[in-house]
């Protein structure tokens, strides 16, 4: 598509389509449910809702110009492998990490102050005063040097601990996640921030949590499949581990599963970057996105074969 041309552009909700009306060249196309409408099938730009699950990737098949799709999300595990050729695939990557941040913080908290216990007292109505864990002082790993990284270690660093970054590849100031074994026993916190790819999947099995330290805190804020569940069941029910879950594999998780009654974690239902203004920053990613795409520009938050 040329320069200058009108866009059609396909969005996943009115909410979104009301946020980027105003952009000119554009034509926005809100979906019905999960039907293409007529006006849409000529769309150039297709932006899901975010945590759009796989189902959302059928309406590819019906998009015969696309170019472009832009996510709401951070994570694009379930586009990545279907995007068709020629079209490009991109992050909201910057839109979420605050809001992540802020629940991995208040989750570390709340396992290493006992929250979800003393909350289980009250409903007893009954006193239990005791010592407990604290984060001051602690030793941090954080797998992912990206936005959502870098979110949690600023908010981190102000409760006077040290915190180690990891990434794909190494750099100042930055560990290669391959020579994180070697310091997992050095570290009291492992913070799971990394997508979801095929390097990925399975990162932290039954090796790599038998290497974190008697009493270490894993949190996962980045997807279930990132972690061997079975494997983490049977260091929380050992009692040697503590974790926090904001995802977990299966997801959802079902009623029965073994991991709702094992000692020692707290789980919330994928729920840290769903905040009252995760739309409202997405959209000036996605905005700004647009505004680039139409100008001609270099895209922000591309997704590569080689990962994200």
């Amino acid at each position: 598509m040329h320069k200058g041309m009108t866009r059609v552009v396909l969005v996943g909700s009115s909410q979104v389509a009301d946020g980027i009306a105003d952009l000119p060249g554009h034509r926005v196309v809100a979906m019905d449910g999960e039907r293409v409408p007529e006006a849409g099938r000529s769309a150039s730009v297709l932006v899901p809702p975010f945590l759009a699950g796989p189902a959302a990737t059928r309406v590819l098949g019906e998009l015969p110009d696309l170019e472009l799709i832009q996510l709401m999300s951070a994570g694009a595990e379930h586009w990545v492998s279907l995007v068709p050729d020629g079209v490009t695939l991109c992050t909201a990557s910057g839109a979420h990490g605050g809001a992540t941040a802020e629940w991995t913080v208040g989750a570390l908290l709340a396992v290493l102050r006992e929250f979800p216990q003393f909350a289980a007292r009250q409903a007893e109505q009954r006193w239990d005063q005791h010592s407990t864990d604290e984060l001051g002082g602690k030793r941090v790993l954080v797998l992912g040097a990206g936005d959502l990284g870098r979110q949690v270690r600023a908010r981190l660093e102000p409760f006077d601990v040290r915190v180690t970054m990891a990434a794909r590849h190494a750099r100042d100031g930055v560990l290669a996640i391959d020579d994180v074994p070697s310091v997992l026993g050095e570290h009291d916190v492992v913070i799971v921030m990394v997508p979801l790819t095929p390097a990925t999947t399975g990162l932290v099995d039954a090796a790599f949590l038998a290497a974190m330290p008697d009493g270490a805190v894993l949190v996962n804020a980045a997807r279930g499949p990132v972690v061997d569940t079975r494997a983490l069941i049977a260091e929380l029910s050992a009692g040697r581990l503590r974790a926090a879950l904001d995802v977990t594999d299966p997801e959802p998780l079902p009623s029965g599963h073994p991991l709702w009654s094992t000692p020692g974690v707290f789980i919330t239902p994928h729920v840290a970057g769903s905040v009252p203004g995760s739309t409202r920053r997405a959209l000036v990613v996605v905005r700004a996105q647009l505004e680039r795409f139409a100008a001609g520009e270099p895209l922000a938050n591309v997704v590569s074969s080689a990962g994200y």
